[in-house]
């Protein structure tokens, strides 16, 4: 009852209701939720703790911005189903406002990328196209749906660009708030994949619960990692009987200068350094592809938690 309670009241106000209707659409900012409502952060601000309370909507600190997101979806999906069975009432104008929201993301995120494209390219140089290895991870994770989807090291959030469409819920997660911001916009302009969730989070300490996906994701991304065995048992740490755990990265080589240059603590890893970490950390490996092509060889390792038996009743 007191749950009840505290949930009617959240939503009898306007405003919050013109919220809760802008976070089904896509995860915003305060600061953006008060461009697009019209009304202070203060003001804002206010009604989105009484949200918060009342468990309809999460809030996540990046750097210096809070973004805020849908909360429990066991929880939020009846109000949603009262919501438009009644109906939500003229939203247009709010709806107007928020595309300038997205347009404003989309003219950040390209001065970021324009500051780190050169990086970006000349690191793309050295390996098979991006297209052959997202094609090579599409034959290893086949047609079927993913189910909870984590990509760990999201970035551009092209992982979810990917796989998000085909996932029953996608997050995304990077130590970097502008690489996030960046994600975000990128995302947010399509349709499937703008409800993706993205955080701010530590590879070591993903904030996600044990047993909450069914594919996680590294792509590119352990070879950033100063503990990759930690990395890597995090990630595992996460998926439940019959989930996967799937790394993109490169083979054994000698490029010592992407140590300064592009911050890689490791240049490479092999089949077996791959292998035991996936026996420590209760997987069973199933699949390696090896995509040449470059100076660099992108491998996939595709790692699965066996199922739990099946426990007969005597």
């Amino acid at each position: 009852m007191k749950d009840a309670l505290a949930i009617f009241r959240a939503l009898a106000d306007p405003t919050r209701l013109r919220i809760v209707a802008l976070l089904r659409v896509m995860e915003l900012s305060v600061g953006e939720l008060a461009q697009v409502l019209g009304q202070s952060q203060p003001r804002v601000s206010r009604h989105v703790k009484i949200l918060a309370d009342a468990g309809l909507t999460d809030r996540r600190r990046e750097g210096s911005w809070v973004f805020l997101a849908l909360g429990d979806p066991r929880r939020v999906s009846p109000v949603f189903d009262a919501i438009d069975a009644w109906g939500q009432g003229d939203i247009s104008g709010d709806l107007a406002r928020l595309d300038a929201v997205r347009a404003e993301r989309s003219t950040a995120a390209e001065r970021y990328f324009e500051g780190h494209a050169a990086e970006w390219d000349a690191i793309r140089s050295l390996h098979v196209a991006e297209a052959q290895v997202e094609a090579a991870i599409g034959r290893l994770l086949g047609e079927g749906p993913l189910g909870r989807l984590v990509d760990v090291g999201t970035g551009t959030g092209r992982m979810l660009e990917l796989l998000g469409p085909r996932a029953e819920s996608a997050i995304g997660i990077d130590r970097s708030p502008e690489m996030l911001r960046f994600a975000r916009a990128k995302l947010s302009a399509r349709a499937e994949v703008a409800r993706a969730e993205l955080r701010q989070g530590d590879m070591y300490a993903l904030p996600l619960q044990d047993r909450s996906a069914d594919i996680v994701v590294l792509h590119l991304v352990l070879h950033y990692a100063q503990q990759p065995a930690a990395a890597v048992a995090e990630a595992a740490r996460l998926l439940g009987p019959g989930g996967r755990l799937l790394i993109a990265d490169f083979a054994p080589h000698e490029r010592e200068e992407l140590r300064d240059q592009a911050a890689h603590a490791r240049l490479g890893f092999s089949d077996q350094q791959m292998e035991e970490w996936f026996g420590a950390a209760g997987l069973a490996p199933s699949h390696i592809d090896a995509l040449a092509g470059g100076e660099l060889t992108v491998k996939l390792w595709l790692g699965e938690r066996p199922a739990e038996p099946v426990r007969r009743v005597a």
